[in-house]
C-alpha cells in the first residue's frame, strides 16, 4: 500500500478543530442506577490500572476485556470476577466490543501504534474514549482524533493524568497569576534509567498472542519478533512506540505547554542524541541493541516568543554533575522526571506528578503544591454530563502535547546518520534560536554520556536538521521528507483515516 495521502484539509485552519464542540444529543439510558458500559482494551500493564480505577467507580460496569494476548486478557477477567463477582466478556478483537450497543465507552492502554485507531473506531461507533498518552503514534493520527471527537460529538479524554492532580493544577494557576513573574521558557526532563532491551535478533511470538491483531496498523513483520521481550519493549522500536520522548515525554511536555499558555504547535524543532552507551554496559563494542529509538535525546522547540527544551536520558544519572537540576530534584537520586519553569522572578519545578515547588530568584522555596486527583473519574463525569468542556485533558490538548514528541523524533530520525563531533554540534547549535543556553545543555549532555562510558569519538551523537513547521497545515514547508513522517503506511483493514475522512 502506498503512503497514506496527505490530508485534503491541509491549508485550512487546524485551530477550528479546537473550537467549542456542540453539546451531543446522545444521553445515557433512563434510570438513576444505569451504569456506563465499558470495554477496556489492552490490559497487560497500564491497562491493569485502568481496570482498578474503573472497578472502584460505582457509575461504571466493565463489560469487555479486549487484548490480543488471550492469557493476559483471561487473567484480567478472573481478577475482576474475584474482586466484583462478575466476569466481563473477553474478546481479542475490539470490533466485537464496538458492535455491542451496551458498550457506551472504551478505555485503551494498548501499544502506541493502536491508540488512535482505537479512539477513531470507538467514536465512529458512538462510544466515548479514554486514550492513553501519547494520544497517537504520529501527528496525522492526532488530528484525526480531534476531528472525530468533534464530528461524532464524543467525549475523548487523554491519559495525561497530571491535568487532574491538584498539585499541578494549583501550581499552574500560581504560575499564570504571575507567581514567578514573566515565564517564557520551560525545560522538561526524562532522566529515567532504561537498560538495554537485549540484542537484536529473531525471536518467536508468544503462542497466546494473535500477532495479526497485535500488529494492527503497523507492518506485519512476519510471525517473528526482533526483541527478546515481546511485551513493553515495543516502546523502543519506532514501528510501535516513540521512545521515551513519546512515552514519558507527553506528561512533561503537556505541563510545560500548559504552564507557558501555549495552544499551538511550535514553528521549528531540532533534536540531537542517539541510542548510546549499551556497548559500554555490555563491554562489547559490537553489541547491537534491539531498540531503534534514542535513549539520549535533546529537542529544542521554538514557539516564537516562547521556548520548550526536552531532555531524555536513559543512562544512569545517579552521579550527574548537573548542579542546578540536582538542586531542584534534591533527594531524588536516580530518575529525575519533571519540568522546570524559568521566570523573571523565580522558578517553578514540577518534581513529581503530585508535588511542585516554587522558588525565588535566589532559589529559596516560597510555595509548595501537593495532591493527587482522579483522571478516570473526570472522564466519567464528562461522559455523564455530555459536556466536553468538563474534561481536564481533551483530544486537542493530547494532540498538541503528543505532537511535541513526534516533531522531536522526526528531526532525530532524519539526522540519525549525521554523526557529529562535539565541536561540530556546538557550531550547529550556536545558530539555533532558543531561550536556553544551547551550548551549556549540549555540554551537560555530552558529559553525561562520557560519565557513562561512551567514547564520543567511536560513538558520536547524531544531529538532526533544524526543521521549520507550519502549525496550521501541520506540514514541514521546506522538507517533504519530514512531512512524510507525520503519517505512516497502514495495513488494511487497520487504516486510521485522515482528519477529513473520519
Amino acid at each position: 500500500m502506498n503512503r497514506v495521502t496527505r490530508r485534503a484539509f491541509i491549508g485550512t485552519s487546524l485551530g477550528a478543530l479546537a473550537s467549542a464542540w456542540a453539546v451531543p444529543t446522545f444521553v445515557r439510558a433512563e434510570g438513576a442506577n444505569e451504569k456506563i458500559g465499558l470495554a477496556i482494551i489492552g490490559v497487560r500493564g497500564r491497562g491493569g490500572e485502568h481496570i482498578d480505577a474503573f472497578l472502584s467507580d460505582p457509575r461504571v460496569r466493565i463489560l469487555y476485556i479486549v487484548d490480543a494476548d488471550e492469557k493476559v486478557g483471561q487473567g484480567r477477567v478472573e481478577q475482576i470476577f474475584k474482586a466484583k463477582g462478575f466476569r466481563p466478556k473477553f474478546v481479542r478483537d475490539l470490533r466485537e466490543a464496538l458492535d455491542d450497543k451496551a458498550v457506551d465507552a472504551i478505555s485503551t492502554a494498548t501499544p502506541n501504534h493502536w491508540h488512535a485507531l482505537c479512539g477513531v473506531w470507538a467514536m465512529q461507533a458512538g462510544k466515548d474514549a479514554y486514550i492513553e498518552k501519547p494520544i497517537c503514534h504520529d501527528i496525522a493520527e492526532g488530528a484525526a482524533l480531534v476531528a472525530a471527537a468533534k464530528k461524532y460529538k464524543r467525549i475523548c479524554q487523554v491519559g495525561t493524568q497530571c491535568r487532574s492532580n491538584p498539585a499541578i493544577r494549583e501550581a499552574m494557576a500560581f504560575l499564570h497569576s504571575g507567581g514567578i513573574g514573566e515565564v517564557k521558557f520551560a525545560r522538561g526532563l526524562c532522566y529515567k534509567r532504561r537498560k538495554s532491551i537485549g540484542p537484536k535478533g529473531d525471536y518467536p511470538i508468544p503462542p497466546e498472542v494473535d500477532f495479526n491483531l497485535w500488529s494492527g496498523p503497523a507492518p506485519y513483520t512476519t510471525p517473528r519478533c526482533t526483541r527478546p521481550n515481546f511485551h513493553y519493549d515495543w516502546h523502543w522500536q519506532r514501528l510501535y512506540g516513540n521512545g521515551d520522548l513519546g512515552n514519558q515525554g507527553p506528561h512533561q511536555t503537556d505541563i510545560a505547554r500548559w504552564g507557558l499558555g501555549i495552544n499551538s504547535h511550535p514553528i521549528s524543532v531540532i533534536s540531537y542524541g542517539g541510542r548510546l552507551g549499551y556497548q559500554a554496559e555490555r563491554n562489547d563494542d559490537n553489541y547491537v541493541d534491539a531498540g531503534d529509538t534514542a535513549n539520549t535525546e535533546v529537542s529544542i522547540y521554538d514557539y516564537g516568543d516562547k521556548c520548550i527544551v526536552f531532555e531524555t536520558r536513559g543512562l544512569s544519572v545517579a552521579n550527574s554533575a548537573d548542579e542546578e537540576i540536582n538542586f531542584f530534584f534534591q533527594g531524588i537520586a536516580e530518575n529525575k522526571i519533571g519540568v522546570i519553569f524559568y521566570g523573571s522572578d523565580g522558578y517553578l519545578v514540577q518534581r513529581t506528578y503530585t508535588h511542585c515547588v516554587a522558588y525565588d530568584k535566589n532559589k529559596k522555596p516560597i510555595k509548595e503544591f501537593k495532591g493527587a486527583g482522579n483522571h478516570f473519574a473526570n472522564f466519567i463525569d464528562a461522559c455523564l454530563s455530555r459536556n466536553p468542556k468538563d474534561l481536564n485533558s481533551d483530544a486537542w490538548e493530547g494532540h498538541l502535547s503528543a505532537a511535541i514528541s513526534h516533531l522531536g523524533n522526526i528531526s532525530y530520525y532524519l539526522g540519525e546518520n549525521n554523526k557529529v563531533s562535539p565541536e561540530e554540534a556546538k557550531r550547529v547549535l550556536a545558530n539555533v534560536k532558543s531561550l536556553d543556553d544551547n551550548i551549556a545543555t549540549l555540554e551537560r549532555t555530552l558529559r553525561h554520556l562520557v560519565d557513562n562510558g561512551v567514547d564520543l569519538k567511536k560513538y558520536p551523537i547524531s544531529m538532526g536538521p533544524l526543521l521549520k513547521f507550519d502549525p496550521e497545515k501541520e506540514i514541514f514547508p521546506d522538507s517533504p521528507e519530514a512531512t512524510a513522517l507525520t503519517t505512516r503506511e497502514y495495513r488494511p483493514p487497520f487504516v486510521c483515516p485522515t482528519a477529513d475522512k473520519v
